[in-house]
């Protein structure tokens, strides 16, 4: 079974505020995590992915997903989904709802290799309890047999789904819909309960406990510490923002203090040493390097033990320059290197009432404690 003759197109273009949070729910935190990106993460490995978006949501889905391709969608989900499609390069899709974050890989595998034989495949589960009819009161029953809850992700051979959705008028509750509007015959294969759909405030407070003991909770912790002395320049580096002064830092990259000191916490968490191990000062490729690049290791480092930056909180120590023009520029692009929300990353300063070496005005330092969680 051809990895790349796969593709996911997950449609989180919903608004989707009934489970609470003030946003659409797939953007909410979810065990540490946004929902998006768990449901990306369980394609991982297995196919290449495409992102239907709100156009409003393009910086919430950059910085829940930042290496996905995105795709704006449409006024309603059968127009969002046929804007992915058009994306869609290989020659085969599986469709999924960006509010199922649980969906196991192994059900993943149950749609790919059903669509080995036919033109469509989708997960379902057998409706087991009794079905009654009626509004305040009991007022007839209904037979159960041979009704499922429906799931995703939904299996299709591309150029199918494709032209089912162009000749479908309207919306549709989901592709399965589509497809057998169009003449397809679409199989089923057992679903799992673990896909749930997060829908109201209660569906996420169990998708938050399944998580959480699912993951264990690993949590860890890591603190940095870093200093530079000031020396000839025109200005500094602080946490990737270029801040005019009258004097630069002195280092054997570009001296970001900051950017060190965060380095160094993500190492410190994970168990790794300090940046001058992974980054020795007597290498002299590393002379005048962009620190984002140190910074932007360590995350990769982080993400390949299996963990993901929670939170930042960095503090500058100075009396000059002055941190607090430039600090939301810097919590941006702290942001933007470690893919976080920027309302996970804390830049602050302080001085030191001019005692020691930085109330002198030799250098700078920084200190930095940084979360990892079970990603």
């Amino acid at each position: 079974m051809p990895v790349n003759t796969y593709t996911a197109l997950i449609v989180a273009a919903g608004r989707g505020v009934r489970a609470g949070g003030g946003m659409p729910k797939q953007y909410r935190m979810l065990a540490g995590r946004p929902v998006l990106a768990r449901s990306v993460a369980a394609f991982a490995g297995l196919m290449d992915t495409i992102v239907v978006i709100h156009p409003e949501d393009r910086a919430r889905a950059l910085a829940a997903v930042p290496r996905v391709r995105l795709i704006e969608g449409g006024a309603t989900r059968a127009a969002s989904v046929a804007a992915g499609l058009a994306a869609v390069e290989t020659s085969h899709v599986l469709i999924h709802d960006a509010a199922r974050p649980g969906v196991p890989g192994d059900m993943i595998r149950r749609v790919m290799e059903a669509l080995a034989t036919c033109d469509g495949a989708a997960p379902a589960l057998a409706v087991t309890d009794a079905l009654w009819v009626g509004t305040s009161t009991v007022e007839d029953l209904r037979d159960r047999t041979g009704l499922w809850r429906a799931q995703t992700p939904q299996g299709f051979r591309t150029d199918a789904i494709r032209a089912a959705h162009a000749a479908h008028p309207g919306d549709a509750a989901d592709d399965v819909a589509v497809a057998r509007a169009a003449g397809l015959a679409v199989r089923i294969v057992p679903g799992d309960e673990a896909s749930m759909k997060i829908t109201t405030p209660a569906d996420f407070a169990r998708a938050e406990h399944l998580f959480e003991k699912e993951a264990g909770m690993d949590v860890r912790v890591g603190n940095g510490f870093d200093v530079h002395r000031f020396g000839p320049g025109d200005h500094v580096m602080l946490c990737g923002v270029r801040v005019p002064h009258d004097r630069g830092l002195q280092g054997h990259s570009d001296a970001d203090v900051g950017l060190h000191t965060i380095t160094d916490a993500i190492y410190g968490a994970l168990g790794e040493g300090d940046i001058g191990q992974h980054f020795p000062p007597s290498d002299p490729q590393w002379k005048g390097a962009d620190s984002r690049v140190f910074l932007a290791h360590a995350v990769s480092l982080a993400a390949d033990r299996g963990f993901e930056v929670s939170n930042v909180d960095a503090t500058l120590i100075c009396e000059a320059p002055k941190v607090g023009p430039h600090a939301a520029a810097m919590r941006a692009r702290l942001a933007e290197i470690m893919g976080l929300e920027v309302g996970r990353v804390s830049v602050k300063a302080t001085t030191t009432e001019r005692l020691g070496f930085a109330g002198r005005g030799e250098g700078i330092a920084c200190m930095a404690t940084v979360t990892l969680v079970a990603a």
